[in-house]
């Protein structure tokens, strides 16, 4: 089983993803059925679910914010074109594609080590360096950039084939200061504060469909590794 937060593998996690925190679904005994943390009895047969959901709240709610100062690379991924994918198609056509484009981010997040902070509708914001941190979390991050882009593109949806999709991409590297996680089950998110975000932000906005734009501080970190344009 995977996480679904930040798609680390927790297959021998009871109740919280190690990785991120995150609680796990829950596991009806009765049918086998997974279920969102938190829920007292089985969507699809009505059991009790065994585990203590109410423990569950408490350990999340009861940790407290611990303000830390580190260096982050921080990836903001736009979808192009969701207004005019939103005009063309029913809602539901709509969350299919969303949840394709998701599913799609948090795999190859999940495969570079990253951390899926937040799913903002077309948008997602990306941490390389928390709450698990490497060496070469820039070097990573850029990786998973490119990955992201190609894969989204190769995406066959009911939104048309594949080529039908792009996202852009804008990455950022500089010192933040990150609290401990806040919220519970899917509005569970860290808080980061710097300037780090919004040159993240603010490159993505620029970059053209199927590029992925990088702060300057990214690249003297990455030194000659990629081709750049």
């Amino acid at each position: 089983m995977f996480c679904p937060r930040c798609g680390a593998n927790v297959a021998n996690a009871k109740s919280f993803c190690g990785d991120c925190g995150s609680p796990l679904p829950l596991e009806c005994k009765a049918c086998g059925s997974k279920n969102p943390a938190g829920k007292r009895f089985c969507a699809d047969c009505g059991a009790v679910l065994t585990t203590d959901s109410s423990k569950q709240r408490e350990s999340v709610k009861d940790r407290q914010p611990v303000a830390e100062h580190r260096q982050l690379t921080v990836m903001f991924v736009d979808l192009v074109g969701s207004t005019e994918l939103g005009g063309r198609l029913d809602p539901e056509d709509l969350r299919d594609v969303i949840s394709a484009y998701q599913a799609c981010i948090t795999t190859i997040v999940a495969q570079f080590e990253g951390f899926v902070a937040k799913y903002m509708g077309d948008g997602a914001l990306v941490y390389f360096g928390y709450p698990r941190a490497h060496e070469n979390d820039a070097e990573r991050a850029v990786h998973a950039g490119l990955a992201i882009v190609k894969a989204v593109c190769d995406l066959r949806t009911v939104a048309g084939p594949c080529g039908t999709l792009s996202c852009r991409i804008g990455i950022a590297t500089g010192p933040v200061v990150v609290g401990d996680f806040i919220g519970f089950g899917s509005s569970l998110e860290s808080p980061v504060v710097g300037d780090t975000p919004n040159l993240a932000f603010g490159l993505v906005t620029m970059a053209e469909p199927g590029m992925v734009a990088i702060a300057e501080t990214t690249r003297r970190l990455i030194g000659q590794l990629f081709d750049y344009n």
